[in-house]
């Protein structure tokens, strides 16, 4: 049975992500920050298991890495993240770009397991496009979260694990807004689409949830 962990479940593209899966007879590890109360993730029916995760805590982040054991994990999606209205600067770059790589680190053998492959949801809004211009709070956690995959990658490809960063549209979430274009149902649709063709060639890559190559 094929197996995906999803950081960051309980709502938006993450939460539409565990349920596709789901419903393709995956094995789906989700994190919520409450899975005492897992709202609609604890209705999503399959082969769904909840791991109660705040990626700031250390010792939560390796105990999900307990958790799993000896399993292989075929894919890995670090969604989880925070807008920086009501977040200070220093909690927006610890959620947004540190967290995920210490996620990743700490999954890595369960990855490697299986030769998967690694997603770490970026944005476009972290596209430097050549400019050391500040792109504010969000923007400059989701750029420094893509210069790390991008020197990490080549070690990471060394276990045997093919790593990407994506921006997954303008996204009709509690993030995204109202006015967004993309529905969550089509984000969750493409960045599946984009994990399942990935290849090794692909490692380190920033790509769109339609698969197009983004500018760093």
């Amino acid at each position: 049975m094929p197996t995906v962990a999803i950081i960051g479940a309980s709502r938006g593209i993450g939460l539409e992500l565990a349920r596709q899966y789901a419903a393709d007879g995956w094995r789906v590890h989700a994190t919520t920050r409450r899975p005492e109360s897992p709202g609609a993730l604890g209705e999503v029916p399959g082969d769904v298991v909840l791991h109660g995760l705040d990626v700031r805590d250390e010792a939560a982040v390796g105990a999900l890495a307990r958790a799993l054991g000896d399993d292989a994990l075929d894919v890995l999606v670090h969604n989880a993240g925070i807008k920086d209205g009501g977040h200070s600067r220093a909690e927006v770059m610890r959620v947004n770009a540190e967290a995920p790589i210490a996620v990743t680190e700490a999954l890595m053998d369960a990855v490697a397991r299986a030769g998967g492959r690694i997603v770490l949801v970026s944005s476009q809004l972290g596209a430097r496009r050549g400019s050391r211009k500040s792109l504010g709070d969000y923007g400059d956690s989701k750029a420094a979260l893509n210069d790390a995959v991008r020197e990490r990658a080549p070690r990471w490809a060394e276990r045997g694990v093919t790593a990407i960063v994506i921006h997954p549209g303008w996204v009709r979430t509690d993030m995204g807004g109202s006015a967004a274009p993309v529905s969550v149902d089509e984000s969750a649709h493409g960045i599946r689409s984009v994990i399942s063709r990935l290849t090794p060639a692909d490692n380190g890559r920033f790509l769109t949830w339609r698969g197009d190559e983004h500018p760093w």
